[in-house]
């Protein structure tokens, strides 16, 4: 599948190699004043070449805007755009054309369709992400007219938590030759109660899937997570109360994550996301190619030493294009 969510929907094209990338955001409210710059700093935060931290690959990721919207405002209509790659070096792999990275998508991708694009990973590339960007762009300029926040940040990068080693962890694969891996925490504040399915579209299954859908990620938890399974019944409940400022129902703590039952419970959302280190390494690996040979790869294309601080925005679209769509069907089950 190349369409993402329901209601608010993001149809994404292109390979990393190709002319451009882009997409198709159906569902975009009609008459929201879109602020072109924002949707740029978005893609900004994303894209490559900014950093010794990240690939070398040099992409200006300006967007186009092609349908949609007519004099600053969204029109209710499909809202095309385009993402042009300007910087694409094919021949770096060129030494991948009859060969399979290790732990990539390279050989998956051959036997579900029979044919790849070996160029920068082709479809699989995280290159796709930016047309990402843009959809959660859009979704959080509606979702601040609502209140809704999101913000996300690196927690662990490798073995580190200390965020001033963050650096310096990355920096260390880097010059090994080598790549490290990472988790993102995320949190959503301002969601109102009552987003999401009880049984099947419970809000942390749509977040989920959102999030396990991203380049290199690996594992999503919510609230108190994985480490709920090691605590007893009573370290984990959250008390409700009544805030007598507001008259909602809140409670003193928040081990659920914002979400109880599948349904939001109006505290913020917190959920993480771990991400692999990159498969790509620019260091001899053994693998086979297509003829089934054992074979020695040496990558030679730029890569991210360590996906996490180009995943921050792309974990915040995601999570912006989900919650928007759990509001919009939310009210369309209301008449």
């Amino acid at each position: 599948m190349n369409t993402f969510g329901q209601l608010f929907r993001l149809t994404d094209f292109g390979e990393s190699h190709g002319a451009a990338i882009g997409g198709v955001v159906d569902g975009m409210p009609a008459g929201i004043e879109i602020n072109f710059e924002e949707v740029q700093k978005e893609l900004d935060r994303r894209r490559p070449g900014q950093s010794s931290l990240t690939t070398a690959r040099k992409e200006s990721d300006t967007v186009k805007f092609l349908s949609g919207i007519f004099e600053g405002k969204s029109t209710g209509t499909p809202i095309g755009f385009i993402i042009e790659n300007s910087d694409a070096r094919s021949k770096d792999y060129e030494n991948m054309r009859h060969t399979f990275r290790p732990n990539h998508a390279d050989l998956t991708y051959a036997q579900k369709y029979g044919i790849r694009d070996h160029r920068g990973g082709g479809r699989s590339s995280a290159r796709e992400t930016a047309v990402r960007v843009v959809g959660g762009a859009l979704a959080r300029q509606v979702l601040a007219m609502c209140g809704i926040s999101i913000t996300a940040r690196a927690v662990r990068i490798g073995s580190k938590t200390d965020p001033r080693e963050f650096e310096g962890e990355i920096l260390e694969a880097k010059r090994d030759r080598d790549s490290v891996g990472g988790i993102i925490e995320c949190i959503v504040s301002g969601v109102p109660s009552g987003l999401g399915e009880p049984v099947f579209g419970k809000l942390q299954a749509m977040l989920a899937g959102a999030m396990l859908s991203i380049n290199a990620a690996k594992g999503f938890e919510y609230g108190d997570g994985f480490a709920a399974a090691c605590m007893r019944g009573s370290e984990q409940v959250d008390t409700p109360y009544l805030d007598e400022d507001s008259g909602r129902v809140l409670t003193q703590t928040n081990h659920s994550g914002g979400i109880q039952g599948g349904i939001s419970n109006g505290a913020d959302i917190v959920f993480r996301v771990a991400f692999k280190p990159v498969a790509t390494l620019p260091r001899p690996l053994e693998t086979i190619n297509d003829q089934r040979e054992k074979v020695i790869l040496e990558a030679h294309g730029r890569h991210d030493p360590c996906v996490v601080p180009r995943a921050i925005p792309v974990v915040e679209a995601m999570a912006a294009m989900t919650i928007l769509d759990a509001m919009m069907m939310a009210k369309a089950l209301k008449l």
